[in-house]
């Protein structure tokens, strides 16, 4: 009998992705897995829509917006409930290989120390160019990135798994071991850095957090649009605190994040090229002023 792997998929007005991504789902080579889609109160028609496409499906209405961490955990806490072996985060603006899921359940069932794994992830819109494969974290400048991000693949990372710092939230599934030893995402975050943090709790577990380079998925995401955006950059500023403290991270780290932000601050306040980014001098303020107050969770930005 094959594990049962439960893949959660997070909704948030976001209908017609989240319908071609579960149209994708259909083609699993996979057969023993289940999609439990959990909605945050959507207002654009996505709960009725989705029920009428899907009607055999698990479909949790949360009743709120309770971002990435809260509606993730409400769906993971399920699937353990009801029996998961593994448990798959997966964004609604995937599409997915049919093979994904079998390629990675095969690399873990093989190797008991490996509890957390993701596939390469690669752009929607340049199926070629990779997005993630896999993620890495500098403790010396308290900095986090996706490796190969915007390379073109020329088979670069191989197919054997590659062991990695952290994957991307985008599409990570964990044993269910590592869930109950690890825990559940952080709250506080409600959105960004939540898996990286996560991916350091798993490793201190004593679990491996690999890559898998044959699994493949495709993302809609575009850099760009995330960069300029105030609601994004205030919660990256004030969820890289909050992962450094969490971690536990080095006094080196904290100085130079905060440095970094004292000199962004000032090259947009002086610098004409920049003068564009001057209103997100306030959205930097408020980010790091509210992680030093306390102020956690979603935030009205």
């Amino acid at each position: 009998m094959e594990p049962l792997v439960s893949i959660i998929v997070l909704n948030y007005n976001g209908r017609e992705d989240t319908l071609a991504c579960l149209r994708s789902l259909e083609h699993l080579t996979y057969r023993n897995a289940n999609v439990i889609v959990v909605d945050n109160a959507s207002s654009d028609g996505s709960e009725a829509a989705i029920r009428a496409a899907h009607p055999a499906l698990t479909f949790i209405q949360t009743g709120a917006n309770l971002g990435f961490t809260g509606g993730n955990n409400v769906g993971i806490r399920h699937a353990l409930e009801n029996g998961a072996d593994y448990v798959l985060l997966l964004n609604n603006d995937t599409i997915v290989a049919p093979d994904f899921i079998s390629v990675m359940v095969e690399v873990m069932e093989q190797n008991p120390d490996i509890g957390v794994v993701g596939p390469m992830i690669y752009y929607f819109s340049a199926p070629e160019t990779i997005w993630s494969a896999g993620g890495k974290i500098d403790w010396t400048r308290g900095l986090t990135s996706m490796v190969g991000v915007n390379e073109e693949d020329k088979s670069q990372y191989g197919l054997s798994p590659r062991q990695t710092d952290f994957v991307t939230g985008c599409a990570l599934m964990a044993k269910r071991a590592v869930w109950e030893k690890a825990g559940l995402l952080d709250d506080k975050f409600f959105m960004y850095y939540e898996e990286t943090e996560w991916c350091v709790r798993a490793t201190r577990a004593g679990y491996k957090i690999m890559l898998i380079p044959a699994a493949m998925i495709w993302h809609k995401i575009s850099l760009e649009a995330r960069a300029t955006s105030p609601r994004t950059y205030y919660y990256m500023t004030r969820n890289r605190l909050l992962f450094l403290h969490r971690t536990r991270a080095g006094y080196g780290s904290w100085f130079y994040t905060l440095s970094e932000y004292a000199r962004t601050f000032l090259s947009w306040s002086v610098r004409p090229k920049w003068a564009e980014k001057r209103p997100l001098r306030r959205i930097m303020w408020q980010a790091i002023r509210d992680y030093w107050d306390g102020r956690f969770g979603q935030v009205a930005v």
